[in-house]
């Protein structure tokens, strides 16, 4: 009997690995659900932390640590009440321009880019829910602002998502590429 199976049949020689091709490394993948959840998550809470706001602190201000307060504030103007004239242009412009960067799938292949993009997203459109909503026109109604530090202006959670989002953005686009090629180098 050999070795192979049954009696009087050889055994056949070991095969070799047939030749591989050079690998291909898949593109980035994208995180647009990510994006989309941390989106959705910043809304929600902005907003929820907002009707809060309104139904809790209409009688005054609510003291913190440290002289910080939560004390209700509505704000008709852009950043820190500036630019009142320039909210719809500019709501409409930082939407564009964050929807354009999430929808692009290079954009959304880092997990801490995407996780920043929907950070800005969400305190975007948090923001731009009040504008919607809190006014006569459309994108004329005054933002919900209730943080009050004492030596900052106030503020609210989507502007919490805006800045961190912003910021790392900023220091993920210091730190350079880390992420290999989609395709290797042509020689």
């Amino acid at each position: 009997m050999t070795a192979g199976g049954g009696e009087g049949q050889p055994t056949p020689p070991p095969t070799a690995p047939p030749p591989t091709a050079a690998p291909v490394v898949a593109g980035p993948r994208h995180r647009r659900g990510l994006v989309v959840a941390v989106a959705a998550a910043a809304v929600a809470l902005d907003q929820l932390t907002k009707a809060w706001a309104v139904a809790a602190l209409g009688d005054g201000p609510v003291a913190l640590l440290g002289g910080a307060r939560l004390a209700l504030a509505y704000n008709r103007g852009a950043a820190f009440g500036l630019g009142g004239d320039l909210v719809p242009v500019l709501a409409v412009g930082a939407l564009a321009v964050v929807g354009i960067l999430a929808l692009r799938g290079d954009a959304t292949a880092d997990v801490g880019v995407a996780l920043a993009l929907g950070g800005v997203l969400g305190g975007a459109l948090g923001n731009l829910t009040d504008r919607l909503a809190r006014g006569p026109g459309l994108l004329d109604g005054a933002v919900v602002d209730f943080v009050d530090l004492r030596w900052w202006p106030v503020f609210n959670l989507a502007d919490v998502a805006i800045t961190v989002g912003t910021i790392a953005l900023v220091l993920l686009g210091l730190r350079g590429e880390r992420s290999p090629r989609p395709f290797p180098p042509e020689a």
